[in-house]
């Protein structure tokens, strides 16, 4: 049911988006396109799933679960295809819970692990945000410039308060406060060190940052002159906006919100949504390796089985 919603609410947002856009116009954005950007950019987002597998690496290795980068590499690539690829009821990050508790571990465990990596995901966009947003005040509005910075403050004041909750020990009489109060000790488990927080803070703008370069370069392909700080100004509220879980993977939310910002400063809408089509195109292309480890741990699983 919530995948029925999500496809209707998708095409909903697809609807309206069309009656706004001249249709003609991104058939013939995408007729012009210039196809050594597209694959430039194709190669810069697997880069970005990449290094986001390396960083899921590092926390699992910091919390003591062992495995070599191969087993978060192959786990993380099937967690993004079944974000991006599949409109099932199983998660990307579900599976990667399920793919760790299947070596032994708690699922609860399992899930502390995958949602530090998200935590620490969010971080990262939200101080390149704020870093491109200082570099860069006069893009937009006064108010939507203090209405996202704003957002983003709040944000990293909210991560840096469930860090603190270890203090708070009377959260472990309840249920739901014992959850963030074991969330609050494997964060500090995690970025104890001031060097570990700095490679993990770093690893997260540069997936970010190779992301929005991606879709910089797909602008480049469709001849859309902005430079990049423009595109680091724009894109990460984009980002947060796809977060929430109202469409499938995302899609028309991320049409919707690119639109809406790049309006503010005069882009095109056809070539807005042209570049943002062809991201979402890009996205599941990269997630395609995906596929192929899960078949392949399935066939595993099935040779033991007989076994």
């Amino acid at each position: 049911m919530k995948t029925i919603i999500k496809l209707i609410i998708t095409i909903l947002i697809f609807i309206l988006i069309f009656r706004s856009v001249d249709i003609t116009g991104v058939g013939t954005a995408i007729r012009n396109v210039d196809m050594k950007f597209v694959v430039l950019a194709l190669f810069i987002q697997l880069m970005s799933t990449v290094v986001a597998s390396y960083r899921w690496f590092l926390i699992m290795k910091a919390l003591q679960f062992g495995q070599d980068f191969q087993f978060y590499f192959r786990s993380y690539f099937k967690g993004t295809f079944f974000n991006q690829g599949l409109p099932t009821t199983i998660g990307g990050d579900a599976l990667r819970v399920l793919d760790v508790a299947k070596l032994g571990f708690k699922k609860r465990e399992s899930f502390y692990g995958v949602f530090i990596d998200r935590i620490v995901g969010l971080l990262g966009l939200l101080l390149l945000n704020l870093l491109a947003n200082g570099l860069n005040p006069d893009l937009l509005e006064e108010k939507i410039f203090y209405l996202i910075n704003g957002i983003v403050l709040i944000s990293i004041f909210g991560i840096f308060t469930v860090m603190a909750l270890k203090k708070i020990r009377v959260l472990e009489n309840h249920r739901l406060g014992k959850l963030f109060f074991d969330l609050s000790i494997r964060l500090n488990t995690v970025y104890r060190k001031a060097d570990d927080a700095a490679t993990q803070i770093s690893l997260s703008i540069a997936i970010h940052l190779l992301s929005i370069v991606s879709i910089f370069v797909l602008g480049k392909s469709v001849g859309l002159e902005y430079d990049l700080l423009t595109y680091l100004v724009i894109m990460p509220p984009v980002f947060l906006l796809t977060l929430i879980p109202v469409s499938l993977a995302g899609w028309g939310v991320r049409e919707g919100a690119m639109l809406g910002l790049f309006l503010l400063i005069g882009a095109d809408k056809a070539l807005i949504l042209t570049i943002s089509l062809m991201y979402g195109i890009i996205v599941l292309t990269t997630s395609l390796p995906g596929i192929y480890f899960y078949l392949q741990g399935s066939r595993s699983l099935a040779g033991k089985d007989k076994t």
